[in-house]
């Protein structure tokens, strides 16, 4: 399993997914799984916003110790693990 950080270009998009301003965290088996997992969980099987920026194999050290890690779930199963409820 693969942890990527996907951070999403907004401008002029009409309908921001709750909870993903400063990225989405998903683990998936291959990029082209996390891209499918986004699309179908996170906006719904909606167009998705173009990625601006993508890290794999993200340290989850490295994300915001203020708002990412105390409200993440687990990072090591496949799917959204942030923002949560997108399950």
């Amino acid at each position: 399993m693969i942890r990527y950080w996907i951070k999403f270009s907004f401008e002029n998009y009409a309908s921001i997914p709750y909870g993903t301003r400063i990225g989405c965290g998903v683990t998936a088996i291959n990029y082209q799984d996390a891209i499918s997992i986004v699309e179908e969980k996170l906006f719904r099987n909606n167009p998705m916003a173009p990625i601006e920026h993508l890290v794999e194999n993200i340290d989850i050290s490295t994300l915001d110790v203020n708002h990412v890690l105390p409200n993440m779930g687990l990072p090591n199963i496949r799917g959204i693990w942030f923002p949560l409820g997108y399950d």
